[in-house]
């Protein structure tokens, strides 16, 4: 089993030219486990450099400069961090935090983005899979969509972790939903889930990371289907997903 802890093997031991073994965040503590949010941090910091510190997100105003800002504060501002989802002078602190490192050489926040969460709360492997693989998967679609690229054909073991994660209390993400229900369903096959209960039904259909996109909040940009009663359906439309 790979745990989270360095090399025992020193450097001296180690036979020449043998590589170093990956960071120990790499590692999410079960081999059987893939590291899905590495891969979307990995590939959101390439798009990061690719497209430079002005291009447009889904989060506008901000832009790529405003949106690398918020994951280094995200990870790495104990103090500030909470404040990205609670109100008031805390939320207020964490906006004047997030615009000082919006200042900062925009490559360096790429690196520190691409270098992997800190010691501490960021490399827990309930995290890594569910908040971190969510965050960095829905920021990575904030930037692509954005900038005029669709939607991704997923590895289907991506998909389960993304289905894993829709599944997992779509009830809070869908809170503010008023008359109607609401059931999700993974586009092609027969796995759904209820996100709210209530009548008549609606149903969101869509491969996991649009289903994701969704429930965040992104329903301009979700290639998903809506489906059900008009009144279902009305109020769906009507509803503001997310944190």
């Amino acid at each position: 089993m790979i745990t989270n802890r360095r090399s025992s093997v020193p450097d001296a031991a180690r036979p020449q030219g043998a590589p170093k073994p990956p960071p120990a965040w790499l590692h999410s503590g079960d081999m059987a486990d893939p590291l899905f949010d590495a891969v979307e941090r990995a590939q959101l910091s390439d798009l990061f450099g690719e497209l430079g510190p002005g291009a447009p997100t889904l989060l506008a105003p901000w832009a790529t400069r405003d949106l690398a800002a918020h994951l280094v504060l995200r990870e790495r501002d104990y103090l500030a961090g909470p404040g990205l989802v609670l109100p008031g002078a805390w939320g207020r602190l964490a906006e004047r935090r997030r615009r000082a490192l919006a200042l900062r050489d925009f490559t360096w926040l790429i690196a520190t983005i691409r270098s992997g969460p800190p010691p501490g709360f960021f490399r827990i492997g309930w995290v890594r899979r569910l908040p971190s693989l969510n965050e960095f998967f829905v920021h990575h679609e904030d930037v692509r969509r954005a900038n005029g690229r669709g939607p991704r054909t997923n590895e289907h073991a991506m998909d389960e972790a993304l289905w894993r994660n829709v599944s997992r209390a779509p009830w809070f993400l869908a809170r503010r939903l008023r008359g109607a229900g609401l059931e999700l369903q993974w586009a092609g096959t027969a796995k759904t889930v209820r996100a709210r209960r209530g009548e008549p039904v609606a149903r969101i259909a869509g491969p996991p990371g649009e289903l994701l996109l969704y429930l965040f909040g992104r329903q301009g940009a979700a290639h998903v289907e809506v489906s059900g009663p008009a009144a279902a359906v009305e109020a769906v439309r009507r509803a503001r997903f997310g944190m």
